[in-house]
């Protein structure tokens, strides 16, 4: 019987998580995985059996815990759709600053991995489908909802709108990572909530 695992697996695939989102996966090393984890190349390879799969599983863990806190802010009562809308804008906005004063500067790890050459597996494609179609699921009903309580007046088709704020957010991501300051952030995110009939 082998020994048992004296790590959480969980609190390495976070710590992985935070690895790959600052570098990348090409440009993370095994070596980058071992002092995140704080594990030996032996406990890696033993629990996650390859960096392909170890990016999968921190890309995952990322996508639920972000999109989680997207989707308790849009689905918070007491406050019109618009309102959430614009707090969860406020939250990127922060959350960018906070990087920033890290020195991170990292943008958003599933913007990253869209664009870059990971995104070709096919097991990273199937993470990100799913977490965007959560998104937008989440997205088309707030602003169904904004069209019912009156906070949205844009006559644009609900799945559409759940897009342009999709690529609203994506972009403010970007920006951030380009250097824009948080009073350009702002500008963006009034532009997104203008285009919901503001």
């Amino acid at each position: 019987m082998g020994r048992p695992r004296q790590f959480d697996e969980q609190q390495a695939v976070a710590a992985a998580c935070g690895a790959f989102w600052v570098k990348g996966y090409e440009a993370t090393s095994t070596q980058d995985l071992c002092e995140a984890t704080g594990l030996g190349r032996s406990s890696i390879y033993n629990t996650f059996t390859s960096k392909d799969h170890l990016f999968r599983r921190a890309l995952a863990y990322y996508a639920d815990t972000m999109t989680a806190r997207q989707l308790a802010l849009l689905g918070e009562e007491g406050r019109s759709a618009v309102e959430r809308i614009r707090a969860l804008f406020e939250v990127v906005v922060d959350g960018e600053m906070e990087n920033r004063r890290l020195g991170r500067g990292s943008g958003c790890f599933t913007v990253n991995t869209v664009t870059g050459p990971a995104a070709d597996d096919p097991g990273v494609a199937e993470i990100l489908a799913k977490d965007l179609e959560r998104r937008l699921g989440a997205f088309r009903a707030v602003i169904e909802e904004g069209k019912r309580d009156g906070s949205v007046r844009s006559p644009r088709d609900p799945a559409g709108l759940a897009w342009y704020l999709s690529s609203v957010i994506a972009g403010m991501r970007v920006a951030a990572q380009s250097g824009a300051d948080r009073a350009a952030l702002e500008q963006i995110a009034a532009a997104g909530i203008d285009a919901l009939g503001r």
